[in-house]
């Protein structure tokens, strides 16, 4: 079913107000070979990462995946004195002291004010956020995650008619490409004539009966596509069984596709009409749209 096929690109977000802190998140995905998972949280919340990449892990398997999470506080900042560099100030006075023993201690507005010595203090060392504000963060997190998993579920919907109307296109192109087939042994066989008028009289001055055979044997197998026929008719076989299993093809899809275009290559060098090779072109550019599709298959 169409549903069942999930694309690798969707959107989710979610925002909400807890207490004196307002959170949104927003969560973005994109193609990607595998699956990886980039989170962007404020201080103080990536105790809580390990959590949120098993939640997103359960419902994505495939796509480049970033959640980045927003808050902003009501409660009042708070200053605090960064240790470090109050220590190197202090140890700074103590040695000017002794070179200078008659000059007055410095002010402690004074040394306050100097760069870096006061910073806004984080999350952690003034208070945690209460258990409610977390919960509730982490709710968002998932309603903001199902939302882009539907999201990529219907762009998924999409991509699946989308496919099957270009496997339909590429059915009726190999229909007629068997047709046009169909003649290539006439067309064939006139150019093998006259290669062999060519070798006849190259025998004369001494070219040997079995290399005139082992030409005529290579022509003939230049000309039979049937083979390369079955097996693109076999791989639009397979491409529907893909579709109708839905969950995951991607990466098989993919491969299906490079099945695709080896065989339109092989059809196109055998080919002995400028009919044929016109319709093994147009079955070369189907597989390319096809192509650029299943890129985005999950």
């Amino acid at each position: 079913m169409n549903a069942d096929v999930a694309s690798m690109t969707g959107y989710g977000q979610s925002e909400g107000v807890t207490g004196d802190v307002a959170w949104r998140w927003e969560i973005r995905s994109v193609n990607g070979r595998g699956l990886e998972l980039r989170f962007r949280l404020p201080s103080g919340f990536d105790s809580h990462e390990a959590g949120l990449r098993e939640a997103a892990a359960r419902l994505v398997r495939r796509g480049n995946v970033t959640a980045n999470l927003t808050i902003k506080r009501e409660r009042p900042t708070q200053l605090v004195a960064d240790p470090s560099a109050l220590e190197q100030i202090l140890g700074l006075v103590a040695g000017l002291k002794l070179r200078l023993p008659d000059s007055p201690p410095p002010r402690i507005e004074a040394l306050l004010a100097l760069p870096g010595i006061l910073r806004v203090a984080t999350t952690a060392e003034t208070e945690p956020e209460p258990a409610e504000t977390i919960a509730a963060i982490r709710a968002g997190f998932d309603t903001a995650l199902a939302e882009m998993v539907a999201g990529r579920c219907l762009e998924g919907g999409r991509l699946a008619t989308l496919l099957r109307a270009q496997l339909a296109e590429l059915a009726a192109l190999h229909a007629q490409a068997a047709a046009e087939a169909a003649d290539q042994p006439n067309a064939q066989r006139a150019r093998m004539m006259e290669t062999l008028q060519g070798l006849l009289r190259e025998a004369q001055a001494g070219l040997p009966e079995d290399r005139i055979a082992q030409e005529v044997a290579l022509l003939a197998s230049r000309s039979d596509v049937r083979e390369e026929l079955d097996r693109l008719a076999s791989h639009m076989a397979a491409a529907h069984g893909l579709l109708a299993e839905g969950v995951a093809i991607g990466r098989r899809f993919d491969f299906l596709v490079q099945e695709f275009n080896r065989e339109a290559n092989t059809l196109c060098s055998k080919s002995a009409s400028v009919a044929l090779t016109a319709t093994g072109l147009r079955i070369k550019a189907v597989i390319e749209q096809l192509r650029e599709q299943v890129a985005n298959v999950e």
